[in-house]
């Protein structure tokens, strides 16, 4: 064997190219494991494809990917056994920066190439972020090609020469910089690993499996296999169960319950595109949770950041998506605007649709009884994607209080007769709370009124879509009126009052209203009938909206910070209050008594004025 080493500098167009990449090239320097990794992988890949076409005749053997940590000598280890590097292809692809081996190979081998992962050639040199000198150890494929051994202390300059190596492959030896100790960490190393190449198409290795034996760890001689190198989003849709499904859901999220729901993405036109997005179980709104949607390129995990590429809606989805044709910087660490991103985007916004749909055709009752925690997606699709709407309004649902659903056609049909108001408006009538204003969807019913249960996360912008979509439709809560004013048939009976009686009627109810902080009350008159409640106390439905949507959003402070204002309705017709306006009732603790009632059906007696009205309560029972 030459001993003869050849020393040179590697091709760069500044010598200040190392500091460059230790400090700016990846967002992350971990992201160096990653890299190296994956190029190993593709120089396994690479193999198996010359073994494909006939060009390697050898036993591929053992393809296994190996890394390895030694504390003392501080040094991390990535060996394939791929297809090698010669003398001449260390010159092309190290010693000259950003010469991708990958795209040459791509470019000779397009059809028969399996998943390449490299496209830049500059991964390898996201060792020198955390090492003070690497070493390359590789022999190539080719019998005729003596093994080589590359150094470089992180200074343009490296040495070669020839070396002895038994196998075919190459081994990338880091000697780790002081600022990099913690990658000489086991568990450091495997969460990386973990983190990833969890699902890199080549099996790697990195140590050996313990066991829990007499009380302690004991490591065994079965090797340590990281990754699953054939993930469900990478098989036929026809080859899986559904328990191949929720199995591979449990190995991405641990610990969680079962999805919903499942769609499996496979477009090879005009992008390349697999993988399989997930609806998780919602059990509240604390429960909703981003960034759960891995980006894979090729089996390599990029980033779980995927606004870019999936509609903000579906964000709230969990899964893998994995496509070669997503854009990305040299880093791989976040996406590049490209037309391909808004056409995944399409795609995406449509599998959805069209899975939502199949599933509510073929199987209704389901659909139902999971519709609890589907409606937060499909209604946050609905208010941020107009095409969306368009798919979705013919499975969204609405539930009423008797916990039935309809779609949004079949419950205009059940209401339309009973609900529309003397100017020919449609009125859908909702509860955001059925306990709290059990009153007054009692007082609806009475009617024949059907009250929908609103009491989503989203639900106040919902109901806007809806009346933005509908003709002649308006969305009112149950408690935004007195019923009759709610749907009103006709005029009704008109009040008759001198503005002097008006006005000490005003002074004598608002003068039994007890101090609440931040809160008006406006007072009117209605003739509501005998049965009707002696005071009815209501929030207005714009104003309400308004301070609903300012305490989700920004850019409303002016509603957010404005007081509560509430209208107190006096019923004309009931007795006492007639007694009241004949003067022949003036009692502070009568007037006292059905303000407090009113109050209380709105939760709004509390504290002392509680205490009063139950002390008070007692005194008119004991009489």
């Amino acid at each position: 064997m030459s001993t003869q080493k050849q020393t040179g500098h590697i091709g760069v167009t500044t010598e200040n190219i190392f500091p460059i990449i230790k400090k700016f090239l990846y967002s992350d320097h971990e992201i160096f494991l990653r890299e190296l990794v994956s190029n190993a992988v593709d120089a396994t890949q690479k193999l198996k494809t010359l073994a494909s076409v006939g060009e390697f005749k050898s036993e591929l053997g053992d393809l296994t990917v190996r890394i390895s940590v030694d504390e003392k000598k501080k040094i991390l280890k990535i060996s394939d056994h791929g297809i090698g590097m010669t003398t001449d292809e260390i010159d092309k692809y190290i010693n000259q920066i950003a010469f991708s081996s990958a795209n040459d190979f791509l470019d000779k081998y397009k059809k028969d190439a399996n998943s390449i992962i490299g496209h830049f050639g500059l991964g390898f040199y996201s060792a020198f972020m955390v090492s003070k000198k690497v070493e390359i150890i590789t022999k190539s494929w080719k019998d005729d090609a003596p093994a080589m051994k590359w150094e470089c202390d992180g200074s343009p300059e490296y040495v070669m020469s020839e070396t002895k190596k038994e196998d075919r492959g190459t081994d990338i030896i880091l000697y780790l910089d002081d600022e990099s100790k913690e990658f000489l960490e086991k568990s450091k190393i495997e969460s990386l690993l973990k983190k990833y190449c969890r699902f890199l198409p080549i099996p790697i290795v990195f140590g050996k499996k313990s066991e829990w034996k007499d009380g302690k760890s004991v490591e065994t001689d079965e090797d340590n296999i990281i990754n699953n190198s054939n993930p469900a989003w990478t098989r036929k849709p026809a080859e899986l169960t559904d328990d191949d499904y929720i199995k591979f859901y449990k190995e991405l999220y641990p610990f969680s319950d079962d999805p919903l729901f499942w769609i499996h993405l496979n477009v090879d036109y005009p992008f390349n595109l697999t993988g399989i997005l997930y609806f998780p179980k919602v059990k509240n709104g604390i429960d909703l949770q981003k960034n759960k949607i891995q980006l894979y390129s090729n089996q390599v995990y990029v980033t779980d950041s995927v606004e870019g590429i999936v509609p903000e809606f579906l964000t709230l989805l969990h899964g893998v998506m994995d496509s070669p044709d997503i854009p990305l910087n040299v880093s791989r660490s976040y996406l590049q605007s490209d037309s391909n991103v808004k056409k995944i985007s399409t795609y995406i916004t449509k599998k959805v649709a069209d899975r939502l749909d199949e599933i509510f055709k073929n199987d209704r009752p389901q659909f139902e009884e999971k519709w609890d925690s589907l409606k937060i997606f499909i209604e946050y699709g609905i208010i941020s994607e107009e095409k969306f709407y368009e798919r979705a309004s013919k499975f969204v649902l609405v539930k009423d209080v008797e916990n039935k659903f309809y779609t949004l056609d079949e419950y205009k049909t059940l209401i339309e007769a009973n609900q529309t108001d003397k100017e020919g408006n449609l009125i859908y009538l909702y509860t955001t709370n059925k306990d709290e204003q059990y009153a007054y969807i009692s007082e609806a019913k009475d009617k024949a009124y059907d009250v929908l249960v609103m009491d989503g996360q989203l639900d106040v912008h919902f109901v806007n879509k809806l009346e933005q979509q509908f003709n002649q439709s308006h969305f009112v809560r149950v408690d935004s009126d007195v019923i009759d004013n709610l749907i009103k048939k006709s005029d009704g009976q008109e009040v008759k009052l001198t503005d002097e009686e008006r006005n000490a009627l005003i002074e004598l109810f608002k003068s039994s209203i007890p101090p609440i902080e931040k809160t008006d009350f406006i007072v009117g008159f209605e003739h509501l009938g005998e049965k009707g409640n002696p005071v009815t106390i209501t929030q207005n439905e714009f104003m309400r909206r308004m301070k609903e949507m300012a305490e989700m959003q920004g850019g409303m402070s002016f509603y957010g910070d404005m007081p509560l204002s509430y209208s107190m309705t006096v019923n004309l017709d009931y007795p006492l209050v007639k007694q009241v306006v004949a003067n022949k009732e003036n009692s502070k603790d009568t007037i006292g008594q059905m303000v407090d009632l009113a109050l209380l059906t709105n939760g709004l007696l509390k504290g002392e004025a509680l205490n009063k009205f139950v002390k008070r309560s007692l005194e008119m029972i004991h009489l």
